[in-house]
């Protein structure tokens, strides 16, 4: 039952990323991925989640923009997106979105994705 389950997805906001940089899909754009973000929303919305997206920047607020939001809602599932987590570049802000998770939401299960397309499918592992 899904009922009430909030979900919240974090990733890099796809305008600040360079895409030509090692790290990020080939081929990828800001507006792929924001297609891919809205998609996932909407199919976890169609499964009956409640979903918020938070898009942050490489860390000058990356933690603030998040603590807001969970300090806001209580969630019972957090997604790191795979543009965080995935790249090694991103490996400090990856260990502080996480222990914000940790210190603001220690109810909430952790999840991953690899792509936008496999959110629904990373969230239903968990919750």
């Amino acid at each position: 039952m899904t009922d009430n389950k909030r979900v919240l997805v974090v990733g890099l906001d796809p305008a600040l990323i360079d895409f030509s940089k090692p790290g990020y899909a080939p081929g990828m754009n800001a507006t792929e991925v924001l297609a891919g973000i809205k998609s996932s929303e909407e199919e976890l919305t169609g499964l009956g989640y409640s979903v918020q997206t938070c898009l942050t920047d490489f860390g000058e607020t990356a933690e603030a923009v998040l603590c807001t939001r969970l300090k806001q809602t209580r969630f019972n599932c957090v997604l790191i997106g795979a543009g965080v987590r995935a790249n090694p570049s991103n490996l400090i802000l990856f260990e502080k979105l996480i222990n914000v998770v940790h210190e603001h939401a220690p109810q909430a299960k952790l999840c991953f994705n690899r792509l936008p397309s496999d959110t629904a499918e990373a969230v239903k592992r968990w919750l």
